[in-house]
């Protein structure tokens, strides 16, 4: 197999050159209703909106792209058992303190209860019929899932992470991969912060001694090393 590498801060990834849809999967990281749709929760608490919706273009542009290839796409959701069983009590005290308690009624339902609208991925990154919907009870990707046991089953090595928040969900999933020995590579337009100042810090800890979670990248560095052939618009 030929060599392919994508040009990244601080070294270009994977550090082996090898990279293709058989080792590589795409993760699309809680791009919900309640965080980024409008109507949501976080749109009704008056956090602005503009900033978490900002990487749904540039990831549907990358779906296109990932799917014609066949790459393995994998979508997750935070949200909770409609019983609550699986929320612990100080998670929900501590979002109650915010007005917005976990399970509790909100615009689009009950807020991050599996199956509430809500709680639902926005339609512009819906998956497709075959593509593995995650659903994760906390930040990181790998908690109380089966991701791992997903990811060596197709003999995936290497991760594109993508989607919201930057500080939380998507940092958590990145630090949980490295941990098991992931190649990872968040790409900097397909992520977002609330926080626009939470977002810069978390890249620079991402590439901090070495690239000490991952490497980080632009969107247009990582489909420039795919085939010419698959670079296709994502529908409007």
């Amino acid at each position: 197999m030929s060599t392919r590498y994508v040009i990244a801060d601080p070294y270009r990834w994977p550090y082996d050159g090898s990279l293709s849809p058989l080792n590589t999967a795409l993760v699309v990281i809680d791009m919900q209703t309640d965080f980024c749709g409008k109507g949501g929760y976080v749109d009704k608490m008056g956090y602005d909106l503009s900033l978490t919706r900002a990487p749904i273009e540039p990831i549907r542009r990358l779906l296109a792209v990932m799917r014609e290839d066949g790459y393995t796409i994998i979508h997750t959701r935070e949200g909770h058992r409609p019983d609550l069983s699986d929320l612990p009590a100080n998670k929900r005290w501590r979002s109650q303190q915010l007005g917005a308690g976990i399970g509790d009624p909100g615009p689009c339902g009950r807020i991050l209860v599996r199956g509430e609208p809500g709680w639902e991925i926005i339609s512009e990154l819906a998956p497709l019929a075959g593509e593995v919907v995650l659903d994760k009870p906390g930040k990181g990707s790998f908690c109380a899932t089966d991701l791992e046991l997903i990811l060596r089953n197709r003999g995936i090595r290497n991760l594109v992470l993508t989607g919201i928040t930057t500080d939380v969900c998507v940092h958590t999933t990145m630090r949980e991969a490295n941990d098991r020995g992931f190649e990872c590579l968040v790409l900097s337009d397909c992520i977002a912060s609330y926080f626009p100042e939470f977002y810069e810090v978390t890249l620079k800890m991402v590439k901090a001694q070495g690239g000490i979670f991952g490497w980080v990248a632009p969107s247009e560095a990582f489909l420039s090393v795919l085939p010419v052939a698959a670079l296709v618009s994502a529908p409007a």
